[in-house]
């Protein structure tokens, strides 16, 4: 309970971190899906972050088979082997991504980003991707080609190098559950927000999390529209520019 009300008064001064952030230099990669499609099309992304794994989620996606892109972290792996076990058993519906090792942000300068320390230098950086990659290759998964850091927020500098290593920053255009703290109703309004070529982010690690069941309800309100679901790698992507933090 501490620890929900202690993420749920960050949330709340989130604005007034983000105008920091900003002046600090440092962004928050956007993300779409290219070009416009015969129905309307979302990719889902979802972060397993560390701690646990949300059945009614990861349920959902497999009995309704619906594809999504998945950022882990090894962090998660090593404690969550049977829902991993799950992942890996539907290849046609998940597509594993690089989260990082420790689920540190991806800034090569020491600070704080929403009360977790950043990886500090780019050898921090380095490390940080190298870390999750390597974890996943350990389990025989195919090498991750996207990179989603703690935060998805990131300095400059740090996306240059994520790049030059090879991997595509996995931002978004939607976030579906405000870090996995906003209420059922609330989750519910952010998917059904989302319109063609948008790219949401969620959590798949919360399972005490009210946001869970939105997410869920989310999710069968657009199927019941008509959207249809990707992955990433399903269909060609477009960045957009750097936007300052919480723009």
């Amino acid at each position: 309970m501490k620890t929900i009300l202690a993420l749920s008064i960050l949330l709340a001064a989130t604005p007034a971190l983000a105008d920091t952030y900003t002046k600090q230099g440092l962004v928050e990669p956007k993300l779409r899906l290219a070009g416009k499609h015969d129905v309307p099309t979302v990719a889902l992304t979802f972060d397993a972050c560390m701690g646990a794994t949300d059945p009614r989620i990861l349920d959902t996606l497999i009995n309704q088979k619906i594809p999504a892109t998945i950022f882990v972290t090894h962090r998660w792996l090593r404690k969550n082997a049977e829902s991993y076990a799950q992942l890996r058993a539907h290849p046609d519906l998940f597509q594993i991504e690089n989260h990082g090792e420790n689920h540190i942000p991806a800034v090569d300068r020491p600070m704080d980003i929403y009360g977790i320390k950043t990886a500090g230098s780019p050898q921090g950086v380095q490390a940080e991707v190298e870390g999750g990659a390597a974890a996943i290759a350990a389990t025989g998964a195919p090498k991750p080609t996207w990179y989603r850091d703690a935060t998805a927020v990131y300095s400059p500098e740090a996306i240059q190098q994520i790049r030059s290593m090879g991997y595509k920053i996995g931002g978004y255009s939607v976030n579906g559950d405000g870090g996995s703290l906003l209420g059922v109703e609330a989750t519910i309004r952010s998917f059904e927000s989302a319109k063609d070529g948008d790219v949401i982010i969620a959590h798949i690690n919360q399972p005490t999390h009210k946001a869970g069941e939105g997410v869920v309800k989310g999710i069968e309100a657009l199927k019941a529209k008509g959207y249809r679901f990707v992955r990433l790698g399903d269909v060609p992507t477009s960045e957009g520019k750097l936007a300052k933090v919480g723009g």
